[in-house]
């Protein structure tokens, strides 16, 4: 799948950052073209490798390149007002050859917050093809104005856009773990997973054919219906060895029964498939009620067993209750056999609802220390008014 990827905001521009390197490092090819966009003169200039002409700074009039400071309302008035710059770095997009634009933003801070929304509506009146955000939600422990942040995005994103993927960084911060060090690995946890997803389909010259070939308009068909999405994934280093080419461990038995190995194959595919579904979602959910699905099985392709798929596939439908679960194989020459699970339409979030309720209560304790501060200071002053007249 071909994608036009935006990042709005710091995290944004750090994930789309990290989809380039991940393209490099894979030849993959996801990336048709990156954009980042940001208020803040800084973050632009500590990304590495989004094209200085494509790194776009809003809002110069009115935060002069210092960001919005987490305050997503102004954020999205200044992607409002500069909205212009934004379209003429995406009008040097060929986007005849991309299949989709991905916003990534982080949903808790000001510029992309506020400002990915935004960007979502402006692309949806002018372009045909699908506009796809990949939201980042903050931690419980950052504090509440980045939950208030994330849940107003969200309500508003997800509006706006053909499918809001959705990463919950609460989910995967450890303990203990420096703020970089934390950022980093989650970032590279992102890539990992829908590198994989928006990966499949692809083959360059000399590689292996799928059997069953994942392609664009597998995952478009898949996130169509809108709404939220979420991605499992489970995976299993093999040893690729000489001479005979078994992966010992994952297929048990090198003894050459080929009916051994290709039973044994198949159940580890399908116990891949289970921890990949019930394991650490992008997003943790109940997946029953989900709405469409899709299973990307990834490795080396004498692996990569079409009944284990079949079986994964049907497992799947029974789990998610679902009739629309699509299923299919990408050969990669990488030492591991990796399961992707993109499970769409999903309404079972209890940390949605959470994260809402959290927001309405900051919202209001905002509004009564806001009018706590106003009397405070009409107490502070109104014992010297009689004695005092002000300027004007």
């Amino acid at each position: 799948m071909k994608l036009a990827m935006i990042g709005f905001g710091q995290a944004g521009g750090k994930i789309v950052d990290r989809f380039l390197e991940y393209d490099d490092r894979t030849g993959s090819g996801i990336v048709r073209a990156a954009i980042a966009v940001n208020s803040a003169k800084a973050d632009l200039m500590g990304l590495e490798r989004i094209p200085q002409e494509n790194r776009v700074l809003i809002g110069q009039a009115r935060v002069k390149g210092h960001g919005v400071g987490a305050d997503n309302e102004l954020g999205a008035e200044i992607a409002e007002e500069d909205i212009d710059e934004v379209q003429n770095a995406i009008d040097q997009i060929p986007t005849h050859e991309v299949d989709a634009f991905l916003i990534v933003a982080g949903m808790g801070g000001g510029t992309g917050s506020g400002g990915a929304p935004v960007l979502a509506k402006h692309l949806k009146r002018i372009y045909t093809i699908p506009v796809y955000g990949l939201g980042v939600l903050p931690g419980t422990d950052e504090g509440g104005i980045y939950t208030l942040n994330a849940a107003r995005s969200f309500q508003t994103f997800v509006r706006e856009v053909d499918n809001l993927l959705v990463f919950d960084n609460d989910s995967w911060r450890q303990t203990g773990e420096s703020v970089e060090g934390g950022y980093d690995q989650i970032n590279e946890e992102i890539v990992r997973r829908f590198g994989i997803l928006f990966g499949a389909g692809e083959v360059g010259e000399g590689e292996d054919v799928a059997e069953s070939v994942v392609d664009s308009s597998e995952i478009i068909n898949t996130l169509s219906g809108g709404g939220v999405s979420t991605v499992g994934f489970a995976s299993e280093q093999v040893e690729l060895e000489q001479g005979g080419g078994l992966l010992s461990r994952f297929t048990g038995d090198d003894s050459g029964n080929d009916d051994l190995d290709a039973a044994n194959t198949t159940n580890r595919i399908t116990s891949l498939v289970r921890k990949a579904a019930l394991g650490r979602l992008t997003l943790p959910c109940e997946i029953e009620g989900t709405e469409r699905a899709l299973l990307v099985l990834a490795g080396p392709s004498n692996y990569l067993n079409r009944k284990g798929i079949e079986r994964g596939r049907k497992w799947l439908e029974e789990e998610t209750g679902s009739m629309e679960v699509r299923g299919g194989d990408y050969p990669r020459g990488e030492p591991e056999v990796a399961a992707a699970i993109l499970l769409s339409g999903v309404t079972n979030v209890p940390r949605i609802k959470r994260l809402q309720q959290v927001a309405i209560e900051a919202q209001d304790n905002i509004d009564d220390i806001q009018a706590e501060s106003e009397e405070n200071l009409e107490e502070l002053v109104e014992d010297d008014e009689d004695e005092l007249e002000p300027l004007f």
